[in-house]
């Protein structure tokens, strides 16, 4: 397989995870790495400054390619992931989620699309939910809707019955679970520390795509997710989070009458919907993270990105 001048026969891979006050999640998925049946990866667990047991639950397990990193604060999946890339020696980078499930042949599948295609600068594999486990997660992204800033899974909670078998691009990496070339970072960078949590692997799939390389959906690969389980399923965080960084990623992805129509949409219709849901049952708490989210972007500047806006999907919202 061939990698800039460089003949790699069997590329080492970078499996790089983050904990976060999730010592037993963080194990459980690294035990179903003992089932990988790829011969060259190494483990890199980045502890978010959780002061839990980890360290010694790592010792008892018996991880001996496990490597743990552990950061005095807490950076978030962007800057976590980054500053496992910086302790990586892989060929890819194989960004996954603690609270996954791999399946043995895994990082095979996932690595067959870079050798077939050049263009290929990501490979995600088909996930579906760990507590329905026939039920899909993603299956590839479909377009951006520039108007309304919202993107959906292909084949989000359908059960799987093959129809989403076919490989292929597809508009995003789905953040659970992304293989990523060493070139890729060379020319689109690495995931944006600003964005925390949420929208961080819209916006580097955005870049990644700007520079040139494709993002390829591999169904043969197969990953099982426990969703939300870092934040759970509902708190104020996650709506800040969500707010702040659907703004955000906008601002520094699409530009001109696309961008103008979002903030009609959003200012006018979405926001205002929210507010009224957080309103009725009075959770002050969302409405103080909604608040906080806009206080944000009011006060951060961006760049305009250099190309143009991404193509509309008009459904969806």
């Amino acid at each position: 397989m061939a990698e800039g001048k460089r003949i790699v026969t069997t590329p080492l891979i970078s499996l790089i995870t983050i904990n976060y006050k999730q010592a037993q999640v963080t194990c459980d998925m690294l035990e179903s790495t003992k089932a990988l049946t790829y011969p060259r990866f190494e483990v890199i667990v980045v502890d978010n400054a959780s002061k839990d047991d980890l360290a010694e639950r790592l010792q008892q397990g018996n991880y001996p390619n496990v490597k743990l990193v552990v950061s005095p604060e807490n950076l978030g999946f962007s800057g976590g992931n980054n500053l496992g890339i910086q302790h990586a020696k892989g060929d890819y980078y194989f960004l996954l989620n603690n609270d996954t499930i791999v399946t043995p042949n895994l990082l095979e599948q996932l690595l067959i699309p870079f050798s077939q295609h050049p263009e290929v600068g990501v490979v995600c594999p088909k996930i579906r939910f760990h507590d329905q486990p026939n039920i899909i997660q993603y299956a590839g992204y479909h377009p951006l809707n520039s108007f309304t800033g919202r993107t959906w899974a292909i084949g989000l909670m359908e059960p799987d019955q093959g129809q989403h078998d076919k490989p292929g691009p597809t508009w995003f990496a789905h953040g659970a679970a992304m293989l990523v070339s060493r070139d890729v970072l060379k020319r689109a960078g690495s995931l944006d520390d600003s964005f925390f949590l949420y929208y961080e692997e819209l916006d580097w799939s955005a870049r990644i795509r700007r520079a040139g390389f494709q993002i390829y959906y591999q169904p043969d690969a197969l990953i099982y997710h426990r969703e939300s389980m870092s934040v759970g399923k509902a708190n104020a965080m996650k709506v800040y989070y969500h707010t702040r960084n659907r703004l955000w990623f906008m601002r520094r992805n699409v530009t001109g009458f696309s961008l103008l129509v979002f903030y009609l949409y959003y200012f006018c219709l979405a926001l205002p919907k929210a507010l009224i849901q957080y309103m009725l049952p009075w959770q002050p708490a969302y409405l103080k993270a909604v608040k906080d989210a806009i206080i944000w972007n009011l006060t951060h500047t961006t760049k305009p990105p250099t190309s143009v806006s991404m193509p509309v999907a008009i459904a969806g919202n």
